[in-house]
């Protein structure tokens, strides 16, 4: 049968009858007035599953996921302020509706229907998603079921501190205000979760500010897997640097009174807290999800029994709030209210093509006070005796130290953060002297988990930051990836643009090291982030180009708030020569601080029509080491260094490749999955030349002598143009 029909009908017999569940008398600070507003709004959140579960019967509804059995999350939203942002889990409706409480003139309802109704009119999602979140009452929306927004809101508490010593154009948090974050008991079991507490606790361990209040809304399972009894409790009561509180969810009198004196000791502490509420899961997981299939119909039963609303009516009635009557009654208006606007809500215009679904992907732009052109004195105070190394020809690393300083000196709301990039000035000395140059509020030396370095940077992202998190090595990317993909890049397409991350991910990456690390430290693979919509991936082969890419990045980020990948090449940080010892003809000048190279914009060597090479990165340098034996063998070369990895800068690269009647692509990634498939797939659509690839191989890299010896080199590129031009090596 419908467990959702048998709560319902249990709901009216029960408190027809006065037949209402034991418990604890009503006890707290919870006035009459306030306890009645959150019974309402567990009502109404009841009242929404109920209609989803039909819609979606009817076809006008799609997928479900239900709140019933945490209605008693609505008397936390009732202890917090709307000033305190807020992720939520995905059964906190009543949260939600009681929090449009706090802030005038709100139709949570109804936008809450629109929303379960995927119309295009939902104010949040604009009917990409049954998703909760809203702008007006500072909760970004979350899709997450594994908790992956516990490192985001972690680092937006972060912020809080930061942004009262520093304060950014476009700070959102009050500087009183907490951040609130709550997820289910199994999913903080996840590494990511458990990696956003160990942050917590290691930050707030070293009594810096660290205002979260972390909650778990304990219903004992996950899906069908039981989390062992006293579990939650035995392993955070006594985590270092958190506090641990515990409530009864049921009880909305415990509840708020409990959510009270954790915010409390949150707000003025600047510590975290651990709040541990006990809920109970009705109708199963989500959608046909049917829990008497693998738990025992008497168990189930033991749960519906103890319904949190009908805890609520009998403790409303013991403080004489509310009689059981009017209890009744407006669950009844509830049900009403509710069945008209998801009647309504059914009736409005959804999504149609693949541009209504994908107009969010890229956010809208930002409007900047204008910065500051770089100041002669400001720079010579900063830069000291480097500003005399710049007449030099400079490698690599140093060029993007370089434009890293103009950077953080131009836009003060530029923050870095990531393992050794302060004290130590990054494994590489990529980022040497930046912490003596901006302090420690901007260069953050981070614990080593690449979760916590990305989650840092998207929650200091939604307090009005430019961050510039560093991931040290390509391979440890995989560790955090879906930081970008499940948080990062999805909240704008997810809030309509409400909501975004900008922030320029440095990571040192590629092959090519002389025998250090091996796949560890040499990784030749980006397929991750070229597969992320929305993200922006470039990648330099010179010094001179990091620099002006690096503004660039920065510009996009900043003014329209995307989320970039800047893939440095490691083997060419230190690059000096191009063809013999010391000809120094890798090395680049310093370009002036206003020069940048635009999205999209390629870079072009030469102008033979015989043979171009499309490549990038190493492949740059190493496609100009092959140049003289093509020349000698009579080929006229044009080399393009593609630069832009993804979106591939498609038509740049047909008119640089234009009239030429060759093709090579040089791909250090690999064979498969590699950049080479995309550049083979746009040439093979646009041009008429002949085409040829060469690639890295599908392998790990070695470490050793054989440190290169399955990814291109100058020999293999020449003998691949030679093999496509017919000519013999």
């Amino acid at each position: 049968m419908d467990r959702a029909a048998i709560v319902h009908q249990n709901f009216l017999d029960r408190v027809a009858a006065g037949d209402l569940p034991a418990g604890n008398a009503p006890v707290g600070p919870l006035s009459p007035q306030d306890a009645v507003s959150i019974y309402r709004s567990g009502c109404l959140s009841r009242a929404m599953d109920l209609k989803s579960r039909a819609m979606q019967k009817a076809g006008q509804g799609f997928y479900t996921i239900g709140s019933s059995g945490h209605e008693g999350m609505a008397a936390i939203a009732a202890a917090l302020r709307p000033t305190d942002m807020a992720f939520l889990h995905y059964r906190d409706a009543a949260f939600q509706i009681q929090r449009g409480e706090q802030v005038p003139d709100q139709q949570v309802a109804r936008d809450m229907m629109l929303s379960f109704a995927c119309s295009s009119e939902d104010p949040i999602s604009g009917g990409r998603h049954k998703v909760l979140g809203s702008k007006v009452l500072n909760i970004p929306p979350q899709t997450s079921t594994i908790a992956s927004h516990l490192p985001k809101a972690v680092g937006a508490a972060y912020s809080i501190a930061q942004a009262k010593r520093h304060r950014p154009e476009h700070a959102v948090l009050a500087d009183d205000s907490i951040v609130y974050c709550s997820f289910g008991d199994a999913s903080a079991n996840h590494s990511t979760a458990q990696g956003a507490f160990n942050t917590a606790g290691w930050t707030a361990f070293q009594s810096v500010p660290m205002p979260i209040l972390f909650a778990c809304e304990d219903n004992g399972i996950g899906i069908s897997t039981k989390t062992p009894k006293g579990w939650i409790a035995a392993n955070f009561r006594n985590r270092p640097g958190i506090k641990y509180f515990a409530c009864d969810g049921l009880d909305i009198y415990d509840t708020y009174a409990t959510a009270l004196a954790a915010a409390d000791y949150v707000r003025k502490k600047r510590k975290p807290a651990f709040l541990h509420v006990r809920t109970v899961r009705l109708y199963g997981h989500a959608g046909a999800d049917i829990a008497t299939s693998y738990l025992p119909k008497a168990e189930v039963e033991r749960d519906e029994a103890n319904d949190p609303l009908l805890h609520s009516v009998r403790l409303l009635g013991v403080s004489g709030a509310l009689q059981p009557a009017e209890a009744l009654a407006i669950y009844r208006d509830a049900l009403a209210e509710v069945e008209t606007l998801g009647d309504w809500a059914a009736t409005r215009p959804h999504l149609q093509s693949a541009e209504d679904v994908m107009t969010s992907l890229i956010p809208p732009a930002r409007n900047h006070r204008p910065a500051n052109g770089p100041d002669a004195a400001a720079r010579e105070a900063v830069f000291g005796s480097d500003l005399r190394a710049m007449a030099e020809p400079q490698i690599m690393s140093r060029l993007i130290n370089w434009a890293l300083t103009d950077l953080m000196l131009a836009h003060g709301e530029i923050v870095m953060m990531g393992e050794d990039v302060g004290l130590k000035g990054g494994v590489y000395g990529v980022t040497q002297k930046l912490r003596q140059r901006f302090g420690q509020d901007r260069m953050i030396d981070t614990l080593l988990d690449e979760q916590s370095i990305l989650g840092l940077a998207i929650g200091m992202a939604q307090n009005g930051y430019t961050p510039m998190p560093e991931i040290q090595f390509l391979a440890y990317l995989h560790n955090a990836e879906d930081q970008i993909r499940g948080e990062a890049a999805t909240l704008p397409f997810f809030s309509t643009g409400q909501y975004t991350n900008p922030m320029v991910m440095r990571i040192a990456g590629l092959g090519y090291q002389k025998g250090f690390g091996g796949h560890f430290h040499n990784d030749n693979s980006v397929a991750v982030l070229r597969d992320i919509p929305g993200v922006i991936l470039a990648c330099p082969s010179n010094g001179a180009d990091a620099a002006k890419m690096l503004r660039e990045c920065v510009r996009l980020a900043r003014e329209e708030q995307r989320v970039v990948a800047f893939l440095e090449p490691i083997a060419l940080y230190p690059m000096r020569d191009l063809h013999d010892d010391k000809d120094g003809g890798w090395m680049q000048h310093y370009p002036d601080p206003a020069e940048t190279i635009a999205l999209g914009e390629v870079g072009v060597h030469g102008d033979g029509q015989d043979l171009a090479i499309v490549t990038f990165g190493n492949g740059t340098y190493l496609s100009h080491q092959a140049l003289p034996a093509l020349e000698a063998a009579g080929i006229k070369v044009r080399i393009i260094d593609t630069r832009w990895l993804s979106p591939l800068p498609k038509d740049a690269l047909t008119q640089a490749a234009a009239n030429c009647h060759n093709i090579l692509i040089v791909d250090e990634t690999r064979h498969s999955g590699g950049v080479a498939e995309g550049l083979m797939a746009h040439f093979h659509e646009v041009s008429e030349a002949k085409l040829a690839r060469l690639t890295a191989e599908d392998s790990f890299i070695a470490t050793g002598p054989a440190y290169a010896a399955t990814m291109p080199s100058k020999d293999s590129i020449t003998a691949a143009a030679l093999q496509l031009m017919g000519k013999r090596s």
